[in-house]
């Protein structure tokens, strides 16, 4: 049986699909041809919390989109990689050229092109209403749906295992 919590304590890295996973998958197209997707808020200081204690968080997407680099950017998440089908290969670049290995990167994905990142990573996760084929191959199954609180979930499993929420709970309620 898999010990998630052991596998969260090592952690250094958090690599995040983006349709499906930061969002809730849906894309909308306007009349001019505008993109639009919406992002949670919850999420957002999930990734937040966990940049506040050193854990670095990173973009893996297989799409385009311009409206990602805003939400990157007020998120302070500087490795943005769109445009990559081989999601286990960037996943890889990234660890590298961070120089740490996969063990230490957690990995949120919901559908097929994820699979070879979630089964790579240390920690492979995804959200509740992932593809059956992802959900089984994780290690880790948030109960919230993509663009719901799965990131959020993901990064206080991870920010708990290594002793960081009480200090984060903490800083809130004085």
């Amino acid at each position: 049986m898999i010990d998630v919590n052991q596998l969260a304590q090592a952690i250094r890295l958090i690599a995040l699909d983006v349709d499906g996973v930061m969002s809730d998958g849906r894309v909308i197209y306007g009349n001019t041809g505008e993109e639009t997707k919406a992002f949670n808020i919850k999420d957002g200081l999930g990734i937040k919390l966990a940049q506040s204690m050193g854990i670095e968080v990173a973009i893996i997407t297989g799409r385009t989109a311009l409206l990602l680099d805003r939400r990157a950017k007020e998120l302070g998440i500087n490795a943005v990689i769109q445009g990559r089908e081989d999601k286990r290969a960037a996943l890889q670049e990234l660890a590298d050229s961070r120089d740490i290995n996969l063990m230490q990167c957690a990995y949120m994905g919901d559908d097929l092109p994820d699979l070879g990142a979630i089964l790579a990573a240390g920690l492979g996760t995804c959200p509740a209403d992932a593809v059956a084929e992802v959900k089984s191959h994780a290690d880790w199954v948030s109960a919230a749906n993509g663009g719901r609180g799965a990131v959020r979930d993901l990064c206080e499993v991870i920010l708990k295992a290594q002793g960081h929420w009480p200090r984060i709970l903490a800083t809130y309620a004085s």
